[in-house]
């Protein structure tokens, strides 16, 4: 063979794209790898059998094969004034304000498994004020002098579930007011 027909064969072996078998594409590549899903959480307070509050989240969250998807993120909340004493030199002290968040975080993310499972990855965040006349705790349990208190509940966890499928995943009681904090999580596959 002369140099030139070499070269060419050479280069075109370099150049011609290797045939790939589906099995060789990572799953979580292909297009059909992603399921774009609706997640509803709902946070519910009870005060015994009596349900006090119900507020319900939605996030659209994109379910991946073979890994764990990116998470999505849901900030909720509002910063409150909480009062402080600012001492002056030669003055009485004066009434200052810092500010804390309070509301509720949820990060979700998600993973298609076989058979119509997804499994998904939760962290629900609740922060709120204290208010012991309202919540039916006692001021010395919940409040010294004038400063309010609050409360804060945090928990990740995973769930599996089908499209359609709800799950009850927590039921914590506040030690103070003896509320009782539940969240329930239902997923649709949307189309």
């Amino acid at each position: 063979m002369t140099k030139t027909v070499r070269l060419f064969v050479l280069s075109s072996l370099l150049v011609a794209p290797l045939p790939l078998r589906a099995a060789e594409v990572p799953v979580s590549q292909t297009p059909s790898a992603e399921v774009p899903l609706k997640v509803e959480i709902v946070v519910s307070r009870y005060q015994g059998e009596k349900k006090i509050s119900s507020i319900p989240y939605t996030l659209a969250v994109v379910a991946a094969a073979g890994g764990r998807g990116e998470p999505a993120r849901l900030r909720m909340g509002v910063d409150v004034p909480v009062p402080r004493s600012v001492a002056t030199e030669g003055s009485a002290p004066q009434t200052g304000y810092t500010y804390r968040s309070v509301g509720t975080n949820i990060d979700c993310a998600a993973r298609a498994l076989e058979g119509g499972l997804f499994k998904l990855d939760l962290t629900v965040a609740d922060t709120a004020v204290f208010v012991p006349e309202k919540d039916g705790g006692s001021a010395a349990q919940s409040r010294v002098s004038g400063v309010p208190a609050f409360r804060t509940f945090t928990s990740n966890f995973n769930l599996l579930l089908k499209s359609g499928q709800s799950a009850q995943h927590t039921a914590a009681t506040d030690p103070v007011s003896g509320e009782v904090l539940r969240i329930d999580v239902t997923l649709t596959v949307l189309k």
